[in-house]
């Protein structure tokens, strides 16, 4: 049975149906002039097909084998876009739609900013599914900077306000500044999906997002690979709670694997990293940040393998305010790392400052971070530093976020400063060559315990130093080969 629709000739499947089950009708991009020939501009014919599919309601468009030359797609709501292995949806050079106006676009970069200037872009859509083993390429056509040529685009997949979003198996390519950014959406499930972009920018940038999982998938980026955010990029914000990543493979080539911020207008709440390897991350492993006022509070990252990552662990606020009415520093709360372990830690990639650095805890005296519980948690650090190393005083830092910015730590194993309520349990702390630094030195601390914890011996003359600190305890821990551990208080 063939129907006529918008100029065009669409292939209804007959399937046979459960009694009560409708089955979803199927529009096919070559039915409304797509070609697939890699020469053709198809995004014109893959708007209708979706037109279409959205029309009829909780329609699958069809993209089959082929190589489809597109300028921006329009997504609507209650469509599946069926993207078939061996097809190909790779970016034009040119006729990518402009970047919309943004009255707020001082409080973030560019690509925050913009949401149209993508080959894929929907806005308060919901209903929308990505499934199929194909490839949506940006075949090097995807802008990385902040000055974008009229006619270019910057991000892949663009979301603004969207609701119930399932992206399954498709594959990411050369994904200029975002493979996938989302701004202001509720529900959504990525599974089995790749991110494969490791000389563009960012991966996926969840912003001002909630009840999100990220699952079975392998991210590799240049610039933050997976990044929760909150920026003022829709003229609002929005608590983002209750979101999982999971059981995947992530990597940054040269910034952070997993990230908190740095833009961040609006709170976290509820997050959970689980069962995930980590395979480089010229920055942090690990990081957080609240740059801009925001809450983060109750994360748990249980199960992670951390390698080639120039800092493991990394949290820091700092009082940048890029947002509305100059608001105070954020604070840091209850932030869990379970059964954590991380080898070769250095930076996959040559970037400014070192190559490593280790774990840093960095508040302010006006806003500490509080509540941190590091339980088996075992790190070998490339270690190799001199004692004098140990009387380092890292500079107070408000608006610069990278982990160089505070420079060679006191410490090869953590640095922790304006920290309350620190936990330590069933913990080891390595090296690959003898460090003179102690293994943990503390700044302006309170209530710090270390239960069950082994550290090698530095070649300096302390295990553990306390710099301003009260409250510390230390019990069950001796050095990796049964030695008491050597602790001095200033």
């Amino acid at each position: 049975m063939r129907r006529r629709l918008t100029g065009a000739f669409v292939a209804l499947a007959v399937v046979v149906a459960p009694v009560g089950v409708a089955k979803a009708a199927s529009f096919n991009v070559k039915d409304y002039g797509a070609k697939g020939d890699g020469k053709a501009i198809d995004s014109v014919a893959i708007d209708k097909a979706i037109a279409a599919a959205s029309a009829a309601g909780n329609g699958i468009v069809e993209i089959p084998p082929g190589t489809y030359l597109s300028r921006s797609i329009h997504l609507k709501s209650n469509v599946t876009i069926n993207v078939q292995q061996g097809a190909r949806i790779v970016a034009s050079g040119s006729g990518i739609d402009a970047p919309e106006s943004n009255p707020n676009s001082k409080y973030q970069d560019f690509g925050h900013s913009h949401f149209r200037n993508a080959l894929l872009w929907g806005e308060n859509v919901e209903n929308v599914n990505f499934t199929g083993k194909g490839v949506i390429d940006g075949a090097n056509k995807l802008e990385t900077g902040e000055n974008i040529p009229a006619g270019k685009g910057d991000k892949m997949l663009s979301l603004k306000f969207c609701k119930n979003v399932n992206i399954t198996d498709v594959t990411f390519r050369e994904a200029g500044h975002f493979a996938i950014i989302v701004n202001g959406c509720n529900g959504m499930k990525l599974d089995r999906i790749t991110v494969d972009s490791p000389d563009d920018r960012d991966g996926i940038n969840f912003i001002n997002s909630s009840n999100v999982e990220l699952s079975n998938s392998t991210i590799v980026a240049s610039d933050d690979a997976v990044a929760f955010k909150s920026d003022y990029a829709t003229g609002k914000t929005f608590l983002s709670e209750n979101n999982v990543v999971r059981d995947s493979t992530i990597g940054s080539t040269e910034n952070n694997a997993i990230q908190f911020g740095s833009e961040t207008c609006g709170s976290f709440k509820n997050i959970q990293f689980r069962n995930l390897k980590v395979t480089g991350a010229s920055k942090a492993g690990l990081g957080m940040v609240s740059m801009d006022g925001a809450v983060i509070e109750d994360v748990v990252y249980d199960n992670i393998q951390l390698t080639k990552t120039a800092s493991p662990i990394f949290i820091h606020i700092g009082k940048r305010g890029r947002c509305p009415n100059n608001p105070p520093a954020g604070k840091i709360r209850n932030i869990t790392y379970r059964n954590i372990t991380g080898t070769n830690l250095t930076a996959p990639r040559d970037i400014p400052g070192d190559p490593e650095y280790a774990s840093t805890i960095s508040g302010r005296s006006d806003s500490k971070i509080t509540g941190l519980t590091f339980d088996n948690v075992k790190l070998t650090v490339p270690g190799n530093h001199k004692e004098s190393d140990a009387s380092k005083s890292p500079p107070e830092v408000s608006g610069e976020y990278p982990p160089r910015i505070f420079g060679v730590r006191p410490a090869f194993g953590f640095w922790i400063r304006n920290a309350t309520d620190v936990k330590f349990i069933d913990s080891t702390i390595e090296f690959d060559k003898n460090d003179g630094r102690p293994a943990f030195t503390t700044d302006s601390v309170q209530n710090i315990s270390l239960n069950g914890v082994k550290v090698e011996r530095s070649t300096g003359a302390n295990d553990l130093l306390w710099r301003k600190s009260t409250g510390t305890s230390v019990t069950n821990s001796t050095t990796t080969t049964g030695q008491t551990l050597r602790a001095k208080t200033n």
